[in-house]
């Protein structure tokens, strides 16, 4: 298994400048990672440091909270996608799906789904850490009716973060054509192995280098 290509190297830090930005897409090609998955103001300026490479561009929409209007996230969907994103991680409406409106949190994933061009890999964050069991499940359901390609675990910017047995949970509830990306606390060699063999095919992390270096980090990260 090669795990750099496991991995969304993840800058989505509020104070994250340019400079930032370029040092993450040169680790990126360096360390030959699948994605580098950054805030949406640069994913223009992601993609021309990435045109001479095979790392994609990730972008986030709906970010980090969910409750954007299903217009809004249809609207970042399309400009991201233009500037030059191919994957797109996009929040479920949480309060939605908390209230048990499975039509409008469908129907929100449906319409981003389908502004998305044929290239795109969608992503759906469901947010773990704020759903119990019977929300896991459900949300899993209606991603899976999206048809969107991978189920995440987790923003970030909620607290907690992937767990092996949110991963299993998932696996065990999404239909055949959806993938599983963990992210959240993901700081080593061994967490991310341990997502993998619990059935995750993508990890989203801003401790990438450490994690193919073997090395950790205590501090606070996506």
């Amino acid at each position: 298994m090669n795990l750099n290509e496991y991995i969304d190297h993840t800058l989505l830090k509020p104070d994250a400048t340019l400079t930032m930005i370029k040092k993450l897409c040169q680790e990126a090609k360096k360390a030959y990672f699948k994605t580098v998955c950054i805030n949406p103001f640069y994913v223009k300026h992601a993609a021309s440091f990435l045109a001479d490479s095979n790392v994609k561009v990730c972008t986030v929409v709906g970010f980090p909270l969910g409750a954007n209007a299903t217009s809004t996230k249809v609207q970042e969907t399309v400009t991201a996608s233009k500037a030059g994103a191919t994957e797109i991680d996009v929040v479920i409406n949480i309060g939605a799906l908390k209230d048990n409106n499975q039509a409008v949190v469908l129907q929100d994933l449906q319409d981003v789904r389908a502004v998305c061009p044929k290239n795109i890999i969608l992503k759906v964050i469901i947010e773990c850490s704020l759903l119990n069991e019977e929300e896991k499940i459900i949300a899993c359901q209606l991603v899976t009716k999206a048809q969107a390609d991978f189920i995440k675990t987790s923003s970030g910017f909620a607290g907690g973060g992937a767990t092996v047995a949110d991963i299993k949970l998932m696996k065990d509830n999404i239909g055949p054509n959806v993938a599983i990306k963990a992210s959240g606390g993901i700081k080593t060699k061994d967490d991310a192995l341990a997502m993998i063999a619990a059935g995750a095919t993508r990890i989203g992390t801003s401790n990438g280098i450490l994690i193919i270096n073997n090395k950790s980090n205590d501090s606070e990260g996506y």
